[in-house]
């Protein structure tokens, strides 16, 4: 994939932005874009009655502490470019590590990822954070061989991602579609601009 491409650009990432260029604000961008195209995903069902469709992008990005796993919420990542979704993520992960976050940047995401990958998950089934409908999965990254051009065997980095979600109002159209999206985004991220 383009994203595996990222290293050329890091160092003049970090010193223009002041923050590490890596593969959670790929994804978490691409998730911005699919979400808005794909409106249920983005989406809450209450009290097996009302559907409310939301109009911004709060998504919660799991991060691990000593004391257990946290989800804080990125706010308004429709807005945000990839410089601002890390320099976030930075801040919200430290805070959680020093065990210093509000107990309203937990609160209200309307979406979840979680990187199983980096504890060496190559796929699982993660679970719905209530009362969203959906939560990605990212996976350890292995080289695999793959097709290439003319037919040719070439290995290249792959990594499986899953999207749980509540089928009362996501279906299996929607669900490839949504993960569609984000693979087309994170293999060729000229397609945010």
């Amino acid at each position: 994939s383009n994203l595996m491409d990222r290293n050329q650009f890091k160092d003049a990432f970090l010193e223009k932005h002041g923050a590490k260029l890596g593969f959670m604000s790929a994804f978490v961008k691409a998730s911005a874009t699919a979400l808005k195209d794909i409106p249920s995903v983005n989406a809450t069902i209450f009290d097996n009655e009302e559907t409310v469709y939301y109009d911004y992008v709060d998504i919660s990005v799991a991060v691990g502490t000593p004391k257990g796993l946290v989800t804080p919420v990125l706010r308004d990542v429709q807005t945000m470019n990839f410089a601002d979704i890390e320099k976030e993520i930075a801040s919200l992960g430290k805070q959680a590590r020093d065990g210093t976050l509000a107990i309203d940047q937990l609160a209200g995401g309307t979406f979840t990822i979680s990187n199983g990958g980096v504890y060496g998950s190559l796929l699982s089934s993660p679970i719905v954070n209530p009362p969203q409908s959906a939560i990605l999965g990212m996976h350890g990254i292995q080289k695999r061989p793959v097709v290439g051009p003319n037919d040719s065997i070439v290995v290249r980095p792959m990594m499986y991602i899953a999207l749980t979600y509540d089928h009362r109002l996501i279906d299996g159209r929607e669900a490839v579609t949504f993960l569609r999206r984000i693979k087309d985004i994170v293999e060729n991220p000229v397609r945010l601009v």
